[in-house]
């Protein structure tokens, strides 16, 4: 199969699809690969890396997507991507289309086979094996992150996270205790924070019990709990997800008028549209906004901060994936693990998530014809 890989042209964007290590592998298992020029520049692969792996380097976009059978990426496409896609070709990335319907509208007119990172579910039926390297950097940072803005010069209140003898620690109150919600609590913790964790789950909640021992509070997600922890807290770490659709509106205008000045939000969720009811989108380059003297950090691709970790760790996941789409073509391996088919989010046309489906209320296709031609 002919792999292209694109530069990301989304802002502040220096991740890479494929790193010159996983090159090297789809070559060693007899493909071809095409690699944008300066693909890998912003975290230290130059194109001699990639020649010397086995690519060919191509001298823009379009022939990276006039060419590939299969094109691998990290973020979504943006609309002039979309309008080079073409019919039957793969795109592997990921896609968080839930929030982002003139996204789903424009791969659905360009007739590819788009596979979400975000979607696909391991062998154990609930873990999310490409979105969990993502969700561990996303919930290691934000704790860093709230960290920072709750800084006075950053116009926080001023709280140190781990406090000092005598003084008390900043409270961080964590809602959801998935992979995301978990990292943060992890760094909180080690931070010197007091730290809560909100999350529904009963099994999780023993898992996340016994992890920490004592050393994060751990409760019961319920709308109460959540209106008492959020107005008391001085950074508070959305962290929910529901695997393509959009994510719940867990903290409402009326709640954020209650918590202190100069605290601190910061919506892991966003991609999914976000679990505070004032959440929109922001970038690396503007990152922050203040509603009602609370500060917001949603930045849609928080891994992004640090591309050079997030590009090794997501290969390392996508990578035996990304060689069997290669391998054993498109049909044949999502035909062969479940999982695996529920990454395929549109088909020729067609919405083929049913999360994906109901957030945009579109009309879902659970059984494409050309999955099953």
């Amino acid at each position: 199969m002919f792999i292209g890989v694109p530069k990301e042209i989304k802002k502040q964007e220096h991740r890479v699809g494929l790193v010159p290590s996983s090159v090297r592998e789809f070559i060693a298992h007899g493909h071809s690969v095409m690699v944008e020029t300066g693909a890998g520049a912003g975290i230290g692969f130059s194109d001699d890396a990639y020649k010397n792996a086995g690519a060919k380097i191509a001298a823009n976009a379009d022939e990276i997507f006039a060419t590939s059978e299969m094109v691998v990426k990290v973020k979504e496409p943006q609309p002039n991507e979309c309008k080079m896609l073409r019919k039957d070709q793969i795109l592997f990335t990921y896609l968080h289309l839930a929030a982002d319907k003139p996204q789903a509208e424009g791969l659905m007119q360009s007739g590819c086979v788009a596979i979400a990172y975000e979607t696909v579910v391991g062998s154990d039926g609930r873990s999310l094996p490409l979105l969990a390297p993502m969700s561990e950097i996303a919930g290691r940072l934000s704790t860093q992150i709230g960290a920072h803005y709750l800084q006075k010069h950053m116009g926080g209140l001023g709280r140190l996270i781990g406090g000092v003898p005598g003084v008390k620690p900043a409270r961080v109150s964590v809602l959801g205790g998935g992979v995301s919600g978990f990292n943060a609590a992890r760094m909180a913790v080690g931070l010197g924070a007091e730290v809560i964790i909100l999350e529904r789950s009963p099994d999780r909640m023993r898992f996340l019990d016994d992890y920490f021992e004592g050393r994060a509070t751990i409760i019961h997600s319920t709308r109460d709990a959540i209106e008492d922890y959020v107005t008391t807290s001085d950074i508070v770490i959305g962290a929910v997800l529901i695997p393509g659709a959009s994510a719940p509106k867990l903290v409402t205008k009326d709640m954020l008028k209650r918590m202190m000045k100069g605290s601190v939000l910061v919506d892991i969720a966003i991609d999914q549209g976000g679990c505070f009811e004032t959440s929109h989108a922001t970038t690396h380059a503007d990152p922050v906004y203040v509603v009602d003297d609370v500060i917001h950090y949603c930045v849609a691709n928080m891994p992004g901060a640090v591309p050079l970790t997030s590009a090794m760790a997501l290969n390392q996941s996508v990578l035996p994936y990304a060689l069997k789409l290669a391998d054993k073509g498109w049909k044949a391996a999502l035909k062969a693990d479940s999982g695996f088919r529920l990454g395929l989010n549109v088909c020729q046309g067609q919405i083929t998530h049913q999360g994906v489906a109901e957030s945009l209320n579109m009309a879902f296709e659970p059984n494409p014809q050309a999955l099953n031609g």
